[in-house]
């Protein structure tokens, strides 16, 4: 009777740390589906608003859903859904000789979002391959003033943009007038942009290379793979995800910020898709389902970009976790 007491002891702690560990699976799960619901709920307000007619966006008491009737509050079949806070931004035209029967004229989409998509890949891609190159360097090369350069990169990090603005404009407007015919301002914010997402790039490209074992690279040299085959063939396939991170923050980054583009270049044309936000906002102040529909259309090339690189995103922040 004893022994059967003793061994059954284990199996009741066993079923009683399940039932704890279930319970509180449990109720992180909760918290987390309330936390995303909190997050996705201005989101979703603002998809409803843009597709909403100006009189149901205005109206009060407000609606959630423009599905209501004399008679009732709520009717699928009498919703009133509209699209013309996107024709606002997209404004289409119709022009016989084109070939969908109309022209985009909106400047959003021919002008402010153009830029921003030149400006962020640009960036992107250069930090992508300065970073990449610097974060080898520091991971597996020992030089003189190694270790003080790295710390200035770090420090660099803890400078705002914004405090660099009035010195940053006045070095445009000092090119500008003395290189007169060859100075562009999409070169000149390509470059602001790099040297300000380049020093944190670095750390996080120098934090991949580490986590990478030496031994492979010196196994390839011994099996007759050169400097740069080792580098090319061993090396870049596993810091891809790393890569991939980098690219994708310098091109959130770079979608993101206003001031800057706003500041420093001095033609409206060539200004990206927040100042075309500022300015169609100034527009339509009093069209808020203009004003949803313009940004969602800024929004989801964003979305579309993490749709198709996710995976690779969230596999360099989870394995730059691990090995960090």
């Amino acid at each position: 009777m004893q022994v059967a007491t003793e061994s059954q002891a284990p199996a009741d702690l066993r079923a009683l740390l399940t039932t704890r560990g279930q319970r509180e699976g449990l109720l992180a799960n909760l918290a987390l589906l309330v936390i995303t619901l909190f997050a996705l709920l201005p989101i979703a307000t603002t998809v409803l608003i843009s597709f909403k007619r100006e009189e149901d966006v205005t109206r009060k008491p407000p609606v959630v859903f423009p599905c209501d009737t004399p008679t009732s509050k709520f009717d699928l079949t009498a919703c009133r859904w509209s699209i013309e806070g996107y024709e606002r931004v997209v404004l289409p035209m119709p022009s016989p000789g084109s070939l969908l029967g109309f022209e985009i004229k909106g400047r959003m989409l021919n002008t402010y979002l153009p830029n921003t998509i030149l400006y962020a890949i640009s960036t992107a891609l250069i930090v992508m391959v300065l970073a990449g190159m610097s974060g080898y360097a520091f991971s597996r090369y020992r030089f003189p003033g190694r270790d003080a350069m790295m710390i200035a990169i770090l420090a660099i990090t803890g400078v705002p943009l914004l405090t660099n603005l009035l010195a940053l404009y006045q070095m445009g407007a000092s090119i500008r007038h003395l290189a007169e015919g060859l100075y562009n301002d999409r070169v000149y914010i390509i470059i602001v942009y790099t040297g300000f997402f380049l020093p944190l790039s670095v750390w996080i490209a120098k934090g991949f290379f580490d986590a990478i074992p030496r031994e492979l690279e010196e196994a390839a040299l011994i099996d007759g793979c050169g400097p740069l085959g080792t580098l090319t063939r061993i090396v870049m396939p596993l810091v891809v995800p790393g890569l991939t991170a980098i690219f994708l923050l310098s091109f959130v980054s770079v979608w993101n910020e206003f001031i800057a583009g706003y500041l420093l270049i001095t033609k409206n044309d060539l200004k990206p898709a927040m100042f075309g936000m500022y300015d169609f906002l100034g527009q339509n102040i009093i069209n808020a389902q203009a004003v949803a529909a313009a940004c969602i259309v800024i929004a989801l090339p964003m979305i579309v970009v993490f749709l198709f690189a996710r995976q690779s995103f969230f596999r360099a922040m989870v394995e730059g976790a691990i090995k960090g």
